[in-house]
């Protein structure tokens, strides 16, 4: 087996210099690296991972610990991080907190336990158990769409997420514009900040189209089908029911669907529908749903960047970092097709990114 001292000669180099373009800790003159690089190539080099953690004290690994892994959303941000990871030479360690806040803290541990580098986590609603291992081991930690602030306000970790309020808002707005005025909303699990954030967002989007808001017309479908379902049916079964409908995330958007052909009801004939998150199927709905979609994989990818610059820099102010949403107009809420046009895509006024600092 090759050895870092054999492609040093094989290269020209000095041993410190393949060291240095293996691991990117210093700049090497272009030809000086593509030597290297071909030298590894010829030689059948592969790094000893398990000998440079014991000298570096790192595993050059990232813990990703996030729920559902099979709804299409974190999907497509496991998709971010690992391409983030990849490109910085890092690896992934994955597992599946369920939401469940015990099981979150087990997860963690066991992560930890691995020796990760750092962890991007999709925390819990309630996440009291995990800040109290981070904090206690002092694990360098990126959450992921789901924010967490500290008692005293602001974040005590580095926090990267999509808008929530504004885009909801708009989904309410536009609907108030095609003359609906008893809009629901099925809202997502109590005590996720994607919940909360998206209630405001369905409450500013009624005053700001003038009608009141009505506590009737808001539901919890806990971020899930089933449970979606069921929360669509009880407003549906109310005296006065709603003519259009806000759905909290895709999964919710299915279970809604649900309800609807139960009740024998078509969309938009019978009750406009627009939904928070877009995933690649929407548009072959009938009809094709109108969206809010989110910049997953950028989240993703940009949770990475977070946690490598808290690695470099562990003492700075935590940050929270929010991703501006698309708002793609199909005809699930009421409105014609455009002919000629498939879809079309409309960036929020708040389209540009915003990172707020606070003190940890």
């Amino acid at each position: 087996m090759a050895t870092m001292a054999d492609v040093a000669r094989s290269a020209g180099v000095s041993v410190a210099t393949v060291s240095h373009v293996l691991n990117g800790t210093r700049p090497v003159l272009p030809h000086t690296r593509q030597a290297v690089l071909d030298a590894v190539e010829e030689l059948g080099y592969t790094t000893n991972t398990l000998a440079r953690s014991l000298v570096t004290a790192r595993t050059r690994s990232i813990g990703l610990a996030v729920s559902a892994i099979s709804n299409p959303y974190f999907t497509e941000i496991l998709q971010g991080v690992e391409a983030g990871a990849l490109e910085h030479g890092y690896s992934l360690l994955i597992a599946d907190p369920h939401d469940d806040p015990e099981h979150e803290r087990k997860v963690v541990q066991l992560l930890h336990e691995r020796r990760v580098d750092g962890m991007i986590v999709a925390p819990s609603a309630d996440p009291r158990g995990l800040l109290a291992y981070l904090g206690r081991h002092d694990v360098p930690a990126v959450f992921l769409d789901r924010l967490v602030d500290a008692p005293g306000g602001g974040p005590r970790f580095d926090q990267v997420c999509a808008d929530n309020a504004e885009p909801t808002s708009r989904l309410v707005t536009h609907l108030a514009g095609l003359g609906h005025r008893r809009i629901g909303l099925v809202a997502g699990r109590p005590g996720l900040s994607t919940t909360s954030e998206r209630i405001t967002g369905y409450r500013t989007g009624l005053a700001f189209a003038g009608l009141p808001y009505d506590e009737r017309l808001l539901v919890h479908g806990e971020s899930e089908s089933a449970g979606a379902e069921q929360a669509t049916a009880a407003l549906l079964s109310l005296a006065v029911p709603p003519t259009a409908l806000v759905t909290g995330n895709n999964a919710m958007t299915i279970g809604a669907l649900r309800a609807l052909r139960t009740h024998g009801l078509s969309v938009p004939g019978d009750i406009a529908l627009c939904c928070f998150d877009d995933f690649a199927w929407a548009d072959l709905f009938s009809p094709r749903l109108t969206a809010i979609a989110q910049p997953s994989r950028d989240i993703g990818a940009r949770a990475v960047r977070a946690l490598l610059e808290r690695l470099a820099e562990p003492d700075r102010p935590a940050r929270t970092v929010r991703l501006p949403c698309t708002f793609v107009h199909r005809t699930s809420c009421g409105c014609p097709e455009e002919p000629g046009r498939s879809l079309r895509l409309e960036q929020p006024e708040q389209s540009a990114q915003s990172e707020r600092g606070t003190v940890a």
